[in-house]
């Protein structure tokens, strides 16, 4: 309120009371123009000594306080205008605002702490702060714990919280600085800088004491607590002992954590009590373990239950616990007040940049949300539940990640693409307009194609001998798509027919090896029996040469007369003539009897319709047999050499892989890796011994699959 100068002298504090230092003063203020901040601090200095209250100490470190007499100030024709901030103290003018709701000091300097405080800068003190929800009466409990009764900090009756930001106060009689704090739980826009502000509060205190008038210990007195635990542990520690190496920090750096006193207060239920098994501080550690929280920032933790059926709270055995907790410094020891204040605001500016409120999250996303996660990337659908029920795909808005035994790469038509249509194109070994033998064919010479269903073919691997580009460079777009669990891979055969003739050439040299037979005999039966064409007799309906009736054994070698078409032996097969109605122009394998026969009539059966494609097919494949042939002594080189060129997409690089997906052992000399065909993890043989076919993946006919595949079909 402001009191304007009326040129009369006025009290405000009573006619009994001694004016002269008060007085001499304002006088001084005058004369040396000093701001009405200072003369207020002067005025409380001067209260100190007079206000109203005379103590009377008790051995336990408790006392209680006698009201006396209040002493008397008047306003002279100097002072022209005073005013006077009711709200800006506590009621008996000995708590002030340390900080406020924004985090920011109310208090300048160490000086003016030291002042507000009314202590000596020589003193050594403890810090002493109180935590809990707000209207669980934590100013209540600390002004009947450390000052008698007496109203040092606020209380009300009222909904609105009482306190805001910090207060402090100091106790004389146990030499402690006690910081009242600002209830969690309050009704608040702005409660993530609040909780910050508490824990800025917790790393400077010697002593906590969280207050709970619950009738039963909730989650959020072990959540508070085990957030300010793992906060001390990683950002406060550090910041502390940054501190305690510049200046005199009253303790050694290794036990800086404060001790915590849980003062839990019940009026129906019974508190936590000791039994011959276990304490309630076992209880509330094992409640922290099963929280997954720690607390092992800080140095004790302690548990003081009192049952209230009707008031008065007896604070006796807090009071106690209190002074316990203080009387030992061999833990934590005392400091100077200026200590604490420069803590404080070291680590006030360290701590205070801007931060995002934003509201607690009452019910998650995930409660209603696909709990379907992407095989691939790990992130979780975005739909809600049971969308599938209702024809919605999966879907995330998340980028995904490429997995080479997903294969999640898919290309998109470019053409297609900007005329607004997504028309996905799969590689394969031949287009719709080529025939099976043939597309092979032009497989081996052009590699794998790209069609598709608007444009026709775009692209294809290796349509020229040199400088073929990468199909993203001008036909497709590539995708990376979620894989999400129960989904079918699209079968790519092109990837996997390159492959396939690996494997092919793995089982000669297998069978070379195991058999002893020439290579030539195996590679050209092999090679007959897949590219035959349709007027061949296929070799296991061979048994003897068509010529000299004579039979074949096992290791023997089976020909084709390129005319007839039968199974002959070397011996009646030496002859090479044109055979025009197959296709076959220059000279060419004929078994005797077709060879005997007249040259005109041959001429004159070439009415019938020529299948250049299956000649071609066939002409490629004696190709590959005669080079197969030829380096069937050093199979293992260039099976090596192709190795990394025919491995699927979808397969995992040998280089990424380090062990068996089943069993976990390292490949090395004596552990051979191979690939499982479905999954494409790199497995071992004794954890690959299943065989079958995996069509989603092109693999028509049994083949290796690692025991856990197994086991999932």
């Amino acid at each position: 309120m402001d009191i304007p100068f009326n040129g009369a002298q006025s009290s405000f504090w009573g006619p009994s009371s001694p004016t002269s230092s008060v007085n001499s003063w304002v006088n001084r203020s005058h004369d040396l123009h000093e701001d009405p901040p200072a003369i207020m601090e002067s005025i409380d200095s001067i209260a100190l000594h007079h206000n109203g209250y005379t103590n009377d100490i008790h051995s336990d470190g408790s006392y209680v306080s006698q009201p006396s007499s209040l002493p008397d100030v008047t306003l002279n024709a100097n002072m022209v205008n005073l005013t006077l901030e009711t709200k800006s103290e506590g009621p008996d003018d000995r708590s002030f605002h340390l900080l406020d709701e924004k985090e920011s000091l109310k208090v300048s300097c160490a000086e003016k702490f030291i002042s507000r405080l009314k202590c000596d800068s020589s003193t050594r003190v403890k810090v002493v702060s109180i935590f809990g929800n707000t209207g669980d009466g934590k100013s209540h409990t600390l002004n009947h714990t450390f000052f008698g009764g007496n109203d040092v900090f606020s209380t009300s009756s009222a909904q609105d919280s009482c306190t805001i930001g910090v207060w402090a106060a100091f106790d004389p009689v146990l030499k402690v600085i006690v910081l009242d704090t600002e209830g969690l739980l309050g009704c608040t826009s702005h409660e993530i800088r609040r909780t910050r502000l508490l824990l800025k509060v917790l790393a400077v205190s010697d002593l906590i004491i969280y207050r709970t008038r619950a009738e039963r210990l909730h989650n959020d007195l072990f959540t508070f607590l085990g957030e300010a635990s793992r906060a001390y542990s990683q950002h406060f520690q550090s910041a502390l002992q940054a501190i305690g190496s510049r200046v005199d920090f009253g303790g050694p750096l290794s036990a800086l954590g404060p001790a915590v006193i849980l003062f839990h207060e019940t009026n129906h239920t019974s508190p936590l009590k000791s039994t011959p098994t276990e304490s309630p501080e076992d209880v509330i550690r094992s409640r922290f373990a099963q929280l997954k929280l720690e607390f092992e920032a800080f140095s004790s933790l302690s548990y003081l239950g009192v049952q209230t059926v009707s008031p008065p709270t007896d604070f006796s055995q807090l009071r106690s616990s209190v002074y316990e907790v203080l009387k030992n410094s061999s833990v934590r020891s005392p400091r100077h007040p200026q200590v604490v204040y420069h803590t404080l605001k070291v680590l006030n500016e360290k701590f205070n940049g801007e931060i995002k409120d934003s509201a607690p999250v009452l019910f998650s996303d995930e409660y209603f949300t696909c709990p379907s996660k992407c095989l691939s990337c790990g992130y979780r659908c975005q739909g809600s539940m049971g969308h599938l029920r209702d024809g919605q795909p999966h879907s995330c808005d998340v980028l995904c990640s490429y997995q080479h035994q997903y294969d999640n790469c898919v290309y998109i038509c470019k053409s297609c693409h900007s005329n607004g249509r997504e028309v996905v194109v799969l590689p394969k070994t031949s287009s719709s307009s080529d025939t099976s033998w043939y597309g092979l064919a032009m497989y081996a010479w052009s590699g794998y194609v790209l069609e598709c269903s608007h444009c026709g073919v775009i692209y294809r691997s290796r349509q020229y001998w040199y400088g073929n580009k990468n199909p993203e460079d001008a036909a497709v777009r590539t995708e990376i798509r979620h894989v999400w669990p129960g989904s079918a891979i699209a079968a790519r055969g092109a990837q996997n027919a390159a492959q396939k003739v690996l494997d092919g050439v793995t089982y000669i040299s297998e069978a070379v090896a195991s058999v002893s037979s020439p290579p030539t005999r195996i590679v050209s039966s092999w090679v007959a029996d897949q590219i035959a064409p349709k007027y061949w007799r296929p070799n296991h309906e061979i048994k003897e040469c068509c010529v000299c009736k004579r039979g074949f054994d096992s290791g023997d070698t089976k020909h084709h007369c390129r005319s007839c078409g039968e199974g002959v032996c070397a011996d009646c097969s030496a002859n090479a003539m044109p055979v025009p109605k197959w296709g076959w122009k220059s000279p060419v394998r004929v078994c005797d009897l077709c060879f005997k026969q007249d040259a005109e009539t041959t001429v004159a059966d070439d009415s019938g319709q020529v299948d250049e494609a299956e000649v071609l097919v066939r002409k490629c494949g004696e190709a590959v047999a005669s080079t197969l042939s030829t380096v069937a002594s050093v199979l293992d080189i260039p099976r090596g050499l192709i190795k990394d060129s025919a491995r699927p997409s979808y397969w995992v690089p040998d280089s990424e892989i380090k062990g068996c997906c089943v069993c976990g052992h390292e490949f090395g000399p004596r552990l051979a890796l191979h690939h499982c065909r479905d999954c494409g993890e790199g497995v071992c043989d004794g954890c690959s011994r299943g065989r079958r076919a995996v069509c989603r993946r092109g693999w028509d006919a049994p083949v290796r699959v690692c025991d856990l595949c197994m086991k999932q079909d």
